[in-house]
């Protein structure tokens, strides 16, 4: 007697089901076997690459990107997308400096998160109540924001220092070291932890999965989906106005001129290489964070060994559409 639907006895194997499973299993953790080649190669051919000092330095240049891709993981996971970090990542730098010029450099950084907040909840609601494609929205959000920083700093010729002597105690947020590690690379280090456990162990992280990956079948099991990704829109603006503050108290210096699309290219591009869908519903922050380093490791690899860095533009471009056709293969073979 067969199986009526696959033509086959009951309880037979079927060997493409257990090729998709294992293709689909093997894509969640693609991004660790070139990451660890990279790594190796390097080791060999680059002396000053595998030395503390190096390794300590990629980890805390890398830290701001990390936090935000780590918040960004989230957005899209859940469905969405936020081009307007670059933009939160000035305005929350230029906030932070500005507020603690004139009140400290604790209200400083609450003031820079605090502002990232608000911008990632008014993203949050134009997507979720407007309807507005999330792309769009926090494209136009960034024009919005870069404006903002431009005018906080008009008064001041476009940049605010923070390197007079009474001022300098803001750079304790990014500079200062415990165990030979710098400060941002511990606040990177507890955001991602915290970030990647709400996204992987908690109701959260399972209703963000669900609202990315059907949110018609999501909202019929009681799933609240708005609130769901206006939340995660809310996380990444805090998180992008967090790594702005930590840049500004380690250069000491805010200015208006924006990093936008070169910080939100570099940010999305380590999300997508490390495997997480443009389409929503499948990811991990692990993966993000193997994603960034692993572009990290391709910068400072044509930095030790002299090649040409526009080479390195064409790689990271290339990379970002490997990813993300292998995505779009892995979605063919579930169907």
């Amino acid at each position: 007697m067969t199986d009526k639907g696959r033509g086959r006895a009951p309880g037979a194997v079927d060997p493409g089901g257990l090729l998709k499973e294992t293709v689909l299993r093997l894509r969640g953790a693609a991004i660790v076997l070139p990451f660890l080649a990279l790594f190796a190669v390097l080791s060999l051919t680059s002396e000053p690459f595998f030395t503390t000092v190096n390794l300590r330095n990629i980890l805390d240049q890398q830290s701001e990107i990390l936090i935000v891709a780590a918040a960004g993981t989230l957005v899209l996971v859940a469905g969405g997308i936020d081009l307007s970090v670059g933009a939160v990542y000035l305005l929350g730098g230029v906030t932070a400096a500005k507020v603690a010029v004139e009140y400290g450099p604790e209200a400083g950084l609450f003031a820079g998160v605090g502002v990232g907040l608000a911008i990632g909840l008014a993203n949050g609601i134009i997507v979720t109540i407007f309807r507005i494609n999330s792309l769009i929205a926090t494209l136009a959000m960034s024009f919005v924001v870069v404006g903002l920083a431009k005018l906080i700093t008009k008064s001041t010729g476009g940049v605010i220092s923070l390197l007079e002597p009474d001022r300098q105690s803001f750079d304790k947020f990014a500079t200062s070291r415990f165990l030979e590690v710098a400060s941002s690379t511990w606040v990177m280090v507890v955001v991602v932890v915290a970030l990647g456990l709400v996204l992987a162990r908690t109701t959260a992280g399972r209703y963000m999965y669900a609202a990315g990956g059907n949110p018609a079948a999501a909202r019929l099991a009681g799933v609240r989906v708005d609130l769901v990704r206006a939340a995660t829109f809310v996380i990444s603006g805090g998180a992008a106005a967090l790594g702005g503050v930590l840049v500004v108290s380690r250069v000491l210096v805010a200015g208006q001129s924006a990093p936008g699309p070169d910080f939100t290219f570099t940010v999305l591009a380590g999300i997508i290489v490390g495997g997480t869908s443009i389409l929503g519903g499948e990811g991990a922050v692990w993966r993000s964070v193997v994603g960034v380093l692993f572009i990290a490791l391709i910068g400072n690899g044509f930095d030790l060994l002299g090649y040409d860095p526009l080479y390195k533009e064409i790689v990271q471009g290339g990379l970002i559409l490997i990813a993300v056709a292998i995505d779009a293969w892995s979605r063919g073979w579930r169907r």
